[in-house]
């Protein structure tokens, strides 16, 4: 199974975030920003390798959190 970001993602949010295609462990590539964006709901797709692939989607709700209040 691979994962990855939805096409319905923006590319904005996509420089944001990083996906393991063999794993789907979530991480950030750039810095948050709690008065920019609290919170990003990030579209995931698994596939498998079969013929035809087929696939799923789940939805993850990240909330940011101001650590400097």
């Amino acid at each position: 199974i691979s994962y990855s970001f939805s096409d319905a993602i923006s590319a904005k949010v996509q420089d944001l975030f990083v996906i393991d295609s063999n794993s789907g462990e979530i991480r950030t590539a750039g810095e948050l920003d709690f008065e920019e964006v609290q919170s990003y709901d990030l579209e995931i797709e698994a596939r498998d390798q079969g013929w035809p692939p087929l696939s799923g989607h789940c939805s993850v709700e990240l909330e940011v959190l101001d650590v400097n209040d």
